[in-house]
């Protein structure tokens, strides 16, 4: 009988490594005072948790350990929540495994 390994996706997300565009991040969340509800959705959503609430009870993104996958883009640049580029050339996610 085979033994199987569980693994997190906090394990998985670890395996990869991230070149960072220094005061250059490419997602910005736009100002606001309350959060909308799309910006609310993104808390939970992000596969990478790149996004929190701080002290203000703002939402605020850390984008230095984004994947890439595009939940965000889909539910928040719609609404103007957020501003989403793609990072610069050799910037970004680096996936170990492809």
């Amino acid at each position: 009988m085979a033994t199987e390994t569980a693994f997190r996706v906090e394990d998985k997300l670890f395996q990869n490594r991230y070149l960072v565009d220094a005061g250059r991040a490419h997602i910005k969340v736009r100002p606001h005072t309350t959060p909308s509800a799309a910006l609310r959705t993104l808390l939970t959503t992000c596969p990478a948790r790149c996004y929190e609430l701080n002290d203000k009870g703002q939402v605020e993104i850390t984008a230095d350990g984004c994947v890439e996958c595009g939940t965000c883009r889909i539910i928040g640049e719609p609404t103007g929540d957020i501003e989403w580029n793609y990072p610069r050339g050799g910037y970004g996610v680096l996936f170990k495994f492809g």
